[in-house]
Order: structure tokens, then C-alpha cells, then sequence
């Protein structure tokens, strides 16, 4: 069954190089993994139905990634690199109200015992720990 033709993916050596890699590397998370796969078998001229069959994934995926793919070849690898083109783009929302140096300091204070915080407690409950992080001012 031949479904309609999706735009092309033509990879550089580099470009094929980095994919590979992530693969065959033990150290690549899973999700990355996959995308990398989806690129490297849609190079095989294979439509996007195809490859989601081949690789057992959903052709929406599918699609997406080749699209983000092919958006991201106009940047050079010196700007973004292989594995930073399979990243997740940001998400859009309200940003954190929570900082990352507030948030190191709410995860030492669940690592204390509450002994030390002189709560009569024996582990943290979660209105506990909110106390504690409003008592010492972590978070208002």
C-alpha cells in the first residue's frame, strides 16, 4: 500500500553520524532513541505509514518528527546539534513560581528529619513541609 509522499529526508554524513550514535549508545534516553530511529527510516524513502509500522509508532509521531526534522536542517549543527533536534520544544503555560534555588532548598528540607526542624513528627507530611518552607520564608 503506497500512501501519499511526504517530503524527502536527505541527511548530511554528520547528521546520519549523530543519529547513529544516539541509538547504538546505551547512555541515550529512550524517547530520543526512537526519534532518532523515525529520521533515520524515513531517510529510506519510506512514507510516514510506513515507517510507523516499521518502527511500531504512531504516524502522527511519525509525521511530527519528520516535519521538526526538516524545520530544524536550516540551522547548522554548530548552533543545534543531532540530539538537540529531538528534544521537546518548551511547553507554553505560566512559567514556575517556584525558582530552581528555592526548590533545592524545599528538597534539603525534605532530606532533614522533622526533629530538626523541632516538629513533633516522625516524617514529613506534605502540610508539614508547607509549614516549613513558609515558616523559614523559602516560599510565601
Amino acid at each position: 500500500m503506497q500512501g501519499r509522499q511526504p517530503p524527502i529526508v536527505n541527511l548530511s554524513q554528520v547528521e546520519q553520524d549523530g543519529l547513529e550514535q544516539l541509538v547504538n549508545a546505551h547512555s541515550t534516553a529512550q524517547q530520543i532513541a526512537l526519534r532518532a530511529r523515525i529520521i533515520l527510516t524515513a531517510k529510506q524513502g519510506l512514507n510516514n505509514e510506513q515507517v510507523a509500522r516499521k518502527l511500531q509508532v504512531g504516524v502522527d509521531m511519525v509525521q511530527q518528527w519528520r516535519q521538526r526534522w526538516l524545520a530544524g536542517q536550516g540551522i547548522p549543527l554548530a548552533k543545534l546539534t543531532v540530539e538537540e533536534r529531538l528534544y521537546d520544544l518548551p511547553r507554553a503555560g505560566k512559567p514556575s513560581a517556584i525558582t530552581t534555588d528555592q526548590l533545592c532548598q524545599i528538597t534539603a528540607l525534605a532530606c532533614e528529619k522533622p526533629e530538626q526542624s523541632e516538629r513533633p513528627i516522625s516524617q514529613w507530611s506534605g502540610r508539614e513541609i508547607a509549614d516549613e518552607i513558609m515558616k523559614r520564608g523559602i516560599v510565601s
